[in-house]
């Protein structure tokens, strides 16, 4: 199911006020998203950027200079996205991260020598994902 971004305006720059006024009760999630990198990745930081290709803002999270993650926000909820390189592929197949993730990955659209891993961030599951996504993605050179 594709969800519809939200953060369309580019007169609106996104606060974590109105962020949070769009996700909800899923506010958790992100603030555990958030404490999770500051404490484990303090050279870190995340920024709001609007992008014009895709008529919407979107959330980049870099460690050092390597994106970790994007994220866009969802009626109701948010989508954290990992964009991967093909050295990704054992390290994801042997960790535990759920057997449909890794299944998404493998059959993933390339985008040159990338592609896209998406968590929809529901519950307490995914964020776990996320969480370990995060880590993965850190160890990958």
């Amino acid at each position: 199911m594709e969800e519809k971004p939200v953060l369309s305006d580019k007169s609106i720059i996104p606060t974590d006020d109105y962020i949070f006024s769009i996700i909800g009760e899923r506010k958790t999630h992100w603030l555990r998203i958030m404490n999770f990198l500051s404490q484990n990745y303090p050279d870190s930081s995340g920024s709001w950027n609007y992008y014009n290709d895709g008529k919407q803002w979107l959330f980049k999270y870099v460690h050092k200079k390597k994106t970790i993650f994007w994220s866009g926000i969802l009626t109701d909820t948010f989508r954290i996205t990992f964009y991967l390189g093909n050295k990704a592929e054992t390290i994801i197949e042997k960790s535990d991260l759920p057997h449909d993730i890794k299944e998404e990955f493998k059959t993933a659209k390339r985008y040159g020598l990338i592609r896209p891993v998406s968590f929809i961030v529901r519950d307490k599951a995914d964020v776990d994902n996320v969480l370990k996504m995060i880590d993965l993605k850190s160890k990958i050179k």
